[in-house]
């Protein structure tokens, strides 16, 4: 799907956890407007707290934008997630949101 597709989905269901996941991440993904994505994938986040991948997402624009200190709990949120069981799936993604975390030091 494309950038209009994904806002087309946000603008039809506003609290829809895959619009706002997947215009977030698209737009991470095709280099477009880094605070759009992060509103979008922490609205994602706060609909479902055990996606793993929006943590991801998530963290990686927030290193993106600079704001290296909100990105670390999010990170830390993925990794605890995907460890506690809670998640339906992303344990594989903990070894980059650990590599990200540490990179942040």
């Amino acid at each position: 799907m494309d950038i209009d597709a994904f806002r087309q989905m946000v603008v039809k269901n506003p609290k829809g956890f895959l619009g706002r996941y997947g215009l977030g991440n698209k737009l991470l993904q095709e280099g477009g407007d880094l605070s759009e994505a992060a509103e979008h994938l922490q609205i994602a986040i706060q609909l479902d707290p055990t996606h793993v991948a929006s943590h991801l997402a998530l963290g990686r624009a927030l290193v993106k934008l600079g704001r290296k200190d909100e990105a670390r709990p999010i990170l830390q949120a993925g990794i605890d997630a995907a460890q506690s069981g809670r998640s339906s799936g992303g344990v594989d993604l903990v070894p980059e949101l650990m590599a990200l975390l540490q990179q942040l030091g």
